[in-house]
């Protein structure tokens, strides 16, 4: 099996399919509402996208694309209308390429950035470590780069999410080191995924490293929002019945507070779904979107809380029916959020949908984007407010060639979602 094949291996991971549809840029002023799909400088054979935004107004896409028998991790910054020169952080030839679990670029203020990518350790398999690297000049140049776990064991680390600590950088992942463990029915707890975080400063050096749950969903993607109060971290949890929902962990006076629940939907599944929860937040006011198919009954959900996580409000339901998850989400001044999910269709193939919800629960209609052409279906889509537009990234997949693209969708198409008195 070769590293490109870790994109499709797994049944439990991969879905088949691809939206069908095209789409062209706008021809006159007055195709105000076209989406525009971007020249995007990523290469053939590109996977992986990722959005990242930082102070003003920077907004970093990063992938990988191949280079002989090399992987390279790339980025580019959007300034307002396209994307600039690609610039490549680093290269290797032991990555692990996986579509669910993929590096990222992310700027942290106006100088200091941090990216990180996944390396097969020598016992292979789904044994991985996180390299990192801290660059002080805006992406110019780079660290040598470092892993933010100790622990050195041939187990998995991943599903990475950086984030500004202070002056430093923070990092929240998943940590199998308790798989060395042999497997106990009686007590999965103790050969389970965790979830851990540290921070860095500039020059590299750590913080303790902190467990913030000791059992979680083993591959499905964390998220991070900075709030007044600090950090508030989202992921999918793990309990020993097998219960799978999303739960929500506070980082409060140097502390990772106990996760809870964002919502009780109750998920009984024996194995990971890889489909992660994201979390957007603007003071103190935050929201989550996620999937879920408990009682096979798969939709994606919100929730929202207006004290940064410390209460929740019940979830809503945004969308229902041949739901196949890959959630994003963008907040929009009004406190409104915007949704992504894809879905299944005719055919084994499946469609990327935005949907306007606000925060009281009243959600506008369920739009279909069929412009983005080709999206992958193990793609997981990237979603981010920028400007008047809302820029999404994906993987498309054409034959047996696949390629990260990119696109603005202009907020007027999304109709507001009607007040409750209307």
């Amino acid at each position: 099996m070769t590293r490109r094949q870790d994109l499709v291996t797994s049944a439990l991971l991969c879905l088949a399919g691809i939206v069908a549809g095209c789409g062209n840029g706008p021809e006159s002023t007055a195709d105000y509402y076209a989406i525009r799909l971007l020249e995007t400088p990523s290469g053939i054979d590109s996977v992986s996208p990722n959005l990242a935004s930082g102070p003003v107004d920077t907004v970093v896409l990063s992938w990988i694309e191949p280079d002989g028998d090399l992987d390279l991790l790339r980025y580019s910054v959007f300034d307002g209308h396209g994307w600039n020169r690609p610039r490549t952080v680093t290269s290797g030839d032991n990555w692990f390429v996986n579509w669910a679990d993929f590096p990222s670029v992310v700027p942290l203020s106006e100088t200091l950035w941090a990216a990180h990518w996944l390396v097969r350790r020598e016992a292979g398999g789904y044994a991985y470590d996180i390299y990192a690297a801290i660059s002080r000049d805006a992406g110019n140049t780079w660290s040598a780069p470092f892993t933010p776990h100790t622990d050195n064991t041939d187990t998995e680390h991943g599903f990475v999410t950086i984030f500004p600590h202070h002056d430093g950088v923070g990092m929240v992942w998943l940590d199998g080191r308790k798989f060395v463990n042999e497997y106990d029915a009686k007590d999965v707890a103790a050969s389970g995924m965790t979830l851990r975080a540290a921070v860095f400063g500039p020059d590299r050096t750590a913080s303790e490293e902190l467990l913030v749950d000791e059992l979680i969903c083993d591959c499905c993607q964390t998220d991070v929002a900075i709030t007044p109060g600090g950090p508030v971290a989202v992921y999918r949890d793990r309990t020993v019945q097998e219960i799978r929902d999303i739960y929500l962990a506070r980082y409060v006076d140097g502390a990772w507070q106990p996760g809870k629940p964002v919502g009780d939907d109750g998920w009984n599944i024996p194995g990971c779904p890889v489909n992660g929860p994201v979390i957007q937040a603007s003071g103190s006011q935050l929201a989550v979107a996620w999937f879920s198919a408990s009682n096979d009954q798969p939709r994606v959900q919100l929730a929202w809380s207006d004290d940064a996580g410390s209460t929740m409000s019940a979830p809503v339901e945004v969308a229902a029916g041949g739901v196949l998850g890959r959630v994003g989400a963008a907040m929009l001044p009004s406190g409104d959020m915007v949704v992504s999910w894809l879905s299944s269709a005719e055919g084994g193939r499946a469609e990327l949908h935005l949907r306007r919800v606000s925060p009281s629960g009243q959600a506008g209609p369920d739009q279909a984007i069929s412009e983005a052409a080709g999206v992958a279906a193990f793609s997981v889509p990237q979603l981010m407010l920028v400007g008047e537009n809302l820029l999404v990234a994906w993987t498309e997949s054409s034959g047996d060639s696949r390629r990260v693209r990119t696109a603005l969708v202009p907020l007027q198409r999304l109709q507001e979602p009607a007040t409750s008195g209307d």
